[in-house]
């Protein structure tokens, strides 16, 4: 296949520099206690006073405190006073001391991305992958178990991809070249863009693409929903879509809001197809393991997911599996990335 143009692909180094900072504590020292003179005489044993013995007859004098006011009879019996209960120990019963719950922080349900990109929490636990009602490649129908992962609440956009172009001098994706695009469409998400440039611009920002499971969660919740809204057929106010080809197909993010994903996320039906990390394999359902699941080691086509501005309502189904040439570029897929959730200590 002839390319519309030669593709320049930029290797992104990082070089991170680990200073570390060692404190060395040092212990106090005790002075040396000082050997006896061999010369001196050792001192003899010192007297004793031997303690003054009361008679018997001689009575003991008052006590002056208590005589002075008080009205009573400084011979009369006082009354014992209760005893004070023992203190509670700081230990258990079998001596050792009890330990403290681990402090579980929470996830922030959302952050902000080094590119300065809003991202929501998807949380962890499981949901439903694939339907029985599409394509083949959608089945088998099954359960899938995924850590939580923060996603890009928005399709990157024209601006932010900008700055990246900008940041690593790279070659501008198709389309893109007239720099009026990320000025009077910079809201707009960015397209022409093939695997390899949506994976640079991920890892440049510090994040990576999703893979399928993780895209498809983020779309379907946890109730197996047919679209990100639910079950009811797309409207134009849930998403683009069935448009033909043109300069104002394209919607900005975020003004779609009746088409939001049970987690918040916009634009996942529709505006765009998007990028995944994972290579396309139409029998990974069948075999694909059940914690975590990541596409095959190689292939020849990586996983789009979403539907288009110029697909129909079938392709804008949430379990609706597609795939394109990682080097390729179409004027109707872009991308958006994921993150991590840091671990706790």
């Amino acid at each position: 296949m002839e390319w519309p143009r030669t593709v320049r692909l930029v290797t992104l180094s990082l070089h991170v520099l680990t200073i570390a900072s060692i404190a060395l504590a040092t212990e106090p020292v005790s002075p040396k206690p000082e050997a006896p003179n061999p010369i001196a005489p050792a001192p003899g044993p010192i007297p004793v006073p031997s303690k003054p013995q009361t008679q018997e007859s001689e009575p003991k004098a008052p006590n002056k405190a208590i005589m002075e006011g008080t009205g009573k009879d400084p011979a009369a019996p006082s009354t014992p006073m209760p005893a004070k209960p023992p203190a509670k120990s700081a230990s258990a019963s079998n001596g050792v001391s009890p330990q403290k719950a681990p402090v579980i922080v929470q996830p922030l349900p959302e952050i902000v991305g080094k590119d300065g990109a809003p991202m929501v929490l998807i949380p962890v636990g499981e949901f439903t992958m694939g339907s029985d009602k599409g394509d083949d490649d959608e089945e088998p129908v099954h359960k899938v178990f995924l850590d939580s992962f923060y996603l890009d609440k928005f399709e990157v956009t024209n601006g932010r991809f900008a700055k990246f172009v900008e940041a690593i001098q790279s070659e501008p994706p198709w389309g893109f070249a007239d720099k009026e695009t990320p000025v009077l469409r910079q809201d707009q998400p960015v397209r022409w863009v093939n695997w390899m440039e949506a994976m640079g611009y991920c890892l440049w920002a510090g994040k990576r693409l999703p893979t399928e499971a993780e895209w498809e969660k983020a779309a379907r919740g946890s109730d197996a929903r047919v679209y990100p809204w639910g079950n009811d057929p797309p409207t134009l106010a849930h998403a683009v879509f069935g448009l033909k080809e043109g300069s104002d197909t394209v919607s900005a993010i975020g003004n779609r809001d009746k088409g939001k994903s049970p987690f918040g996320v916009h634009d996942l039906a529709g505006n765009l197809y998007e990028w995944t990390t994972d290579w396309y394999d139409e029998q990974f359902y069948s075999k694909n393991p059940a914690i975590n699941p990541r596409g095959p080691a190689e292939g020849s086509a990586k996983v789009q997911r979403g539907g288009s501005y110029i697909n129909g309502a079938y392709r804008l189904r949430s379990s609706f599996r597609t795939k394109g040439d990682p080097t390729e570029h179409d004027p109707n897929v872009g991308f958006r990335c994921a993150q991590d959730v840091p671990k706790q200590p």
